[in-house]
């Protein structure tokens, strides 16, 4: 059977490909250019596809070959070139792609390196584990990158569901406001049901999250993240404000917290690194990153570059100008609907956040 996928899974073949043929990894900066000449030596990519079969990709700049072993035996030498060749031709398949698409030649290239799919299974947020040299430290340790791509559209960063419900109270209505809000089916439905709450004298007020677990992980973050980010969904659904770097201005602004400006940035930069490193919403999260090595991005130009840990702040600085929060199917996640609780009247909103 042919080898079927859309660009961000070509994608993460090309960024194999295009690794092995440079022998490096190259830094990038906020804005996603490359940072002069900082570069992380690649020692070797490891893949498997299957549970015990390992399969070590090593690239030899020096010698511009790259060798594939199994289990210490060395299988296959292959010129960098080649490697570079493929990465040319399957980089200008991705960029005309459309939907799920075959690449013939790349395809017939991988199995000839010993892979059958385009992106090999693993259990964390990984999709390359790279042996790195880190001029820093000297140390060589196997780390894993989360790859991301600007080929196609823009990816999630957060899913929605309805573990990422927030949960509010609103003041000032009355119940016979309930179904006649909720009556509201426009185009725009979400936008005006809150546009007709305020309308009405509706305040909302946070009241608390519907999912416990994924409070929980928010507050490994900081004891006041979930307020913080409901104030986000506020400026969202309310006042129509869509880039995390708005809705920064805008918490700011509204100082829930009554702290100063770079507080909330520096949080909602947390934020946004932890769910693109490895937290998710309904799994129970113990701070740490799965995405070890970092982040790998994928640029419209065909160039490879990536977030480490130690460009962590530029990567964060990237997160917070890069995305921003949009809309989930209110019916499938249940939120946006007016409700009575406890003699209160309440309204659930959502939270996804997307790659700008």
């Amino acid at each position: 059977m042919a080898i079927t996928g859309n660009k961000g899974e070509w994608s993460e073949t090309y960024a194999f490909l295009r690794l092995l043929a440079d022998g490096k990894l190259f830094a990038a900066d906020e804005q996603l250019n490359r940072i002069g000449n900082m570069f992380f030596p690649i020692i070797k990519i490891i893949r498997e596809e299957t549970r015990g079969t390992p399969y070590e990709y090593h690239p030899d700049p020096e010698a511009g070959e790259v060798r594939i072993f199994l289990n210490d035996e060395q299988l296959l030498c292959l010129s960098a070139e080649e490697f570079n060749d493929e990465a040319i031709l399957l980089y200008s398949q991705i960029k005309y792609g459309t939907s799920a698409f075959e690449v013939p030649r790349t395809e017939a290239f991988i199995k000839r390196i010993f892979m059958t799919k385009l992106k090999a299974p693993t259990t964390d947020k990984s999709d390359i584990n790279i042996q790195i040299h880190d001029v820093n430290t000297g140390f060589e340790n196997v780390v894993g990158f989360s790859i991301k791509s600007e080929l196609g559209s823009p990816p999630t960063l957060l899913n929605a569901g309805r573990t990422t419900n927030f949960i509010y109270e609103i003041k000032g209505l009355h119940p016979s406001d309930i179904n006649q809000i909720n009556a509201i089916e426009t185009k725009n439905k979400l936008i005006d049901r809150m546009t007709a709450i305020s309308e009405k004298g509706g305040l909302l007020s946070f009241a608390e999250m519907e999912n416990t677990t994924f409070c929980n992980n928010l507050t490994m973050i900081d004891s006041q993240m979930p307020i913080i980010i409901a104030e986000m969904l506020i400026g969202y659904y309310d006042k129509n404000i869509t880039d995390c770097m708005g809705l920064t201005d805008y918490v700011s602004q509204i100082n829930p917290l009554s702290c100063n400006a770079e507080f909330y940035k520096h949080k909602i930069k947390d934020l946004l690194c932890a769910i693109a490193l490895g937290m998710k919403p309904a799994t129970a999260w113990d701070g740490t990153d799965e995405a070890t090595g970092g982040y790998i991005v994928v640029k419209t130009d065909g160039d490879v570059l990536a977030y480490h840990i130690y460009n962590r702040d530029a990567f964060r600085g990237y997160l917070l100008k890069n995305t921003q929060l949009e809309k989930g199917s209110s019916s499938r996640h249940g939120f946006c609907s007016l409700y009575q609780e406890g003699g209160k009247i309440k309204i659930k909103l959502n939270l996804q956040i997307r790659f700008s």
